[in-house]
């Protein structure tokens, strides 16, 4: 597997090494003692799939009691995934990272603890997989504002048309006045 580094040290984008012929391809898109080795010490709980139509916008979450990191991949379609960082004494925090994940190209994208999460779905439609390092806990969770302009995040919005966003995430609060992480968990 290759890491390519992001604008954020602590959120890495993850390319497998895919072996394909005639048949098909296999790939491994986890094993924990190279994860381990390439300091990411992360133990999942949960994993999760989720199926969202062209331009559903999900996200920006994260949970201050028990935060979750993420290892995000695409198993049909295309999405622009986004990963905010919410650590308070963090020297990147309100700064965020995205790329495209899709079936294509196979990528993954590692999302520590401590940071929103959120996707926007490009393609006609998209299958997310992604494991979690704690349980879901509703009662923790928050959302960041999609469109916060002091965080800036640069949507591929399919025609310029606005996402369509559940009532939760219509209202996300802004980086100002949204809970954080006072030192990182």
């Amino acid at each position: 597997m290759k890491i390519i580094e992001t604008a954020i040290p602590d959120v890495l984008l993850l390319e497998p090494t895919v072996h394909g012929d005639a048949r098909g391809y296999f790939m491994e898109t986890f094993r924990e003692a190279w994860f381990r080795d390439h300091g990411i010490d992360a133990r999942f709980v949960q994993d999760n799939q989720s199926s969202s139509l062209q331009g559903t916008l999900r996200g920006l979450h994260y949970q201050l009691r028990q935060p979750q990191g993420k290892l995000v991949r695409v198993v049909s379609g295309e999405v622009f995934d986004v990963a905010i960082d919410m650590r308070k004494d963090s020297a990147t925090f309100g700064k965020w990272v995205g790329d495209f994940l899709s079936a294509e190209n196979k990528r993954q994208l590692w999302v520590p603890p401590g940071f929103a999460h959120g996707f926007y779905v490009v393609s006609e439609s998209a299958e997310l997989y992604y494991k979690c390092t704690d349980y879901y806990c509703p009662e923790h969770e928050h959302s960041l504002l999609w469109n916060d302009p002091a965080v800036g995040i640069e949507w591929p919005l399919v025609n310029g048309n606005s996402p369509l966003l559940s009532g939760k995430d219509e209202t996300g609060l802004p980086l100002a006045a949204a809970p954080n992480y006072l030192t990182s968990p």
